[in-house]
């Protein structure tokens, strides 16, 4: 299954994207792309996130930057681990692989894989495709720490052309 999470207008559009947008956005697509092409299952994860924030649902912040598919589930969440108060748990099967790709890399890609690892699922983060803001050091720097933690938890990582559904 590919798993995306917070692929929302928020992270991925101006006017305050995360710095590799771009590129970030670019990979998604071709990984939603191969996935639906391959007939895999694709999941959605909107954060839902407080009347201030610019992911407010309702808010242009809040919307998909991509189209789900009729069929494609979206589960909308509300902690940064998308198993957390939701039926994401439900729509897998025992041992399911994940790909993974999205928004933030510390925060909701890290939670939701590592939660995944520790239901027995295998987990795959694909690199360029999940990115986060700069915070005290670049987001590149961010991102790649949580590859690494991830890998160290049992994730694998493979770039975008190394992903096959």
């Amino acid at each position: 299954m590919l798993l995306l999470i917070d692929v929302q207008r928020n992270m991925l559009e101006p006017p305050v994207p995360v710095p590799a947008w771009e590129s970030v956005s670019a990979a998604i697509a071709t990984l939603l792309d191969r996935a639906r092409t391959a007939g895999e299952p694709v999941a959605w994860v909107r954060n839902a996130g407080g009347p201030d924030d610019a992911d407010a649902p309702g808010t242009p912040g809040w919307e998909l930057v991509h189209r789900p598919l009729d069929g494609e589930p979206v589960i909308d969440k509300v902690l940064p681990d998308a198993f957390a108060n939701t039926d994401l748990g439900d729509l897998l099967f025992p041992a399911s692989h994940l790909v993974v790709a999205g928004m933030q890399s510390e925060w909701c890609v890290r939670e939701t894989a590592l939660t995944a690892l520790a239901l027995g699922h295998e987990v795959t983060l694909v690199s360029g495709a999940h990115a986060t803001h700069d915070d005290g050091r670049p987001a590149h720097e961010i991102s790649r720490e949580v590859e690494q933690e991830l890998v160290s938890s049992g994730a694998r990582t493979a770039r975008v052309d190394e992903i096959t559904f």
